[in-house]
């Protein structure tokens, strides 16, 4: 059964306009995130609605899919739906002191899909395996985010 929600979370020593910047910029998570190498944005705005295709590796296995954008509200939360596998992918922000708290999440409703589930046995590892990496590329993911925000303007 796959796990319903992976989270990580950490302070960023930047206030949540700067971070907003950087999560929000979906076209650079390929520079952020271990297995995403590219997130590519479809059309001039991004908001709901909105749609990326993604390219994922792994070692030698590479494999697109796209996003559609579910949540989008200012300095507070992007959130992404990949259809191919049900999951949605979370930013989250809030005040903390004089910096930020990022949540990263990976959710799933249910179980992710069938074509999902079969990818993942045969070719990732099994699930737990997965997932194990899929928390260590987030946990990567926001100390890039971190490093960027926190690097002077």
């Amino acid at each position: 059964m796959t796990t319903q929600e992976i989270s990580v979370s950490r302070t960023v020593a930047a206030a949540p306009d700067r971070v907003w910047q950087i999560v929000s910029d979906l076209g650079a998570m390929g520079r952020r995130s271990p297995q995403c190498r590219s997130m590519t944005v479809l059309g001039s705005r991004t908001g709901p609605g909105t749609v990326t295709v993604n390219v994922n590796r792994r070692g030698p296995l590479v494999w697109v899919t796209w996003a559609v954008v579910t949540r989008w509200r200012r300095d507070e939360v992007v959130e992404f739906r990949i259809p191919l596998n049900g999951s949605r992918w979370r930013f989250e922000l809030a005040p903390a002191g004089e910096g930020t708290l990022v949540t990263e999440r990976r959710l799933v409703e249910g179980r992710t899909t069938l074509l999902s589930r079969v990818a993942v046995a045969l070719a990732l590892g099994g699930e737990a395996s997965f997932e194990r990496e899929l928390r260590a590329g987030m946990e990567a993911t926001l100390d890039a985010v971190a490093r960027e925000a926190e690097a002077a303007p």
